[in-house]
């Protein structure tokens, strides 16, 4: 490896846009994850012939999804402007992304997740209801697990690209690698830059995936 085409490297500024990338994508994804089964359980639970079926409920949450993940994320993050000045107090840094980056991606994964509660055999949730089991038992004994390999799978889909909209935060200004791959790199010429963030990027998608194909692999008993 040739030291002088890393000249423009700082390693300090790389590590910090390293920390504030996975800041950004865990703790969004916390939150993803918790919306996203939540909005997907009711999607599934209000839908025709089923235990909360619910004509009004589905229209509005299926409304709310699909305009959100139809929105592309650089300009709901313009879009969102105003409220997140209110709830963050700031439009800078990598706390400041974070209200775009909920929004934008827990319709995604709600969608993910009502999906694999489709998959299930409906004549396992009929043999629950049979046995005189309440909806919330249903939910966690019988809904849950047995889509949980599919609900596995949807949030390292959804992580990846959560991973990919912090880039595109960082370009206006939310912080982490993408910032410094722009800033730092392409608008000043920095080459070297703009690919050791790429290749850090890369790896953290990389890991990613292979946790979450492991988890995936060892929960999905078919």
């Amino acid at each position: 490896m040739n030291d002088s085409f890393f000249q423009n490297l700082d390693w300090d500024v790389m590590w910090e846009a390293t920390y504030e990338t996975l800041f950004m994508s865990a703790i969004s994804l916390l939150f993803v994850f918790i919306v996203g089964v939540a909005l997907g359980l009711i999607l599934f639970l209000t839908s025709k012939g089923n235990l909360w079926q619910n004509r009004l409920v589905y229209g509005i949450v299926g409304a709310y999804v699909n305009i959100f993940r139809s929105i592309p994320f650089i300009i709901l993050i313009v879009l969102l402007i105003p409220f997140t000045k209110s709830l963050m107090g700031t439009m800078i840094g990598a706390k400041a992304a974070l209200p775009a980056l909920i929004i934008g991606t827990a319709p995604f994964y709600a969608r993910m997740v009502e999906i694999a509660l489709r998959e299930i055999d409906k004549g396992v949730i009929e043999a629950a209801k049979a046995m005189g089991a309440k909806t919330s038992t249903i939910i966690w004994s019988v809904l849950l697990p047995e889509a949980k390999p599919a609900i596995i799978s949807g949030i390292t889909v959804t992580a990846i690209a959560l991973i990919g909209s912090t880039a595109m935060a960082g370009v206006v200004g939310a912080g982490g690698l993408g910032n410094v791959a722009y800033l730092e790199g392409y608008q000043r010429g920095q080459s070297d830059v703009t690919l050791v963030a790429t290749v850090i990027t890369l790896v953290i998608v990389f890991i990613v995936q292979f946790i979450g194909d492991f988890f995936t692999r060892i929960t999905d008993k078919r």
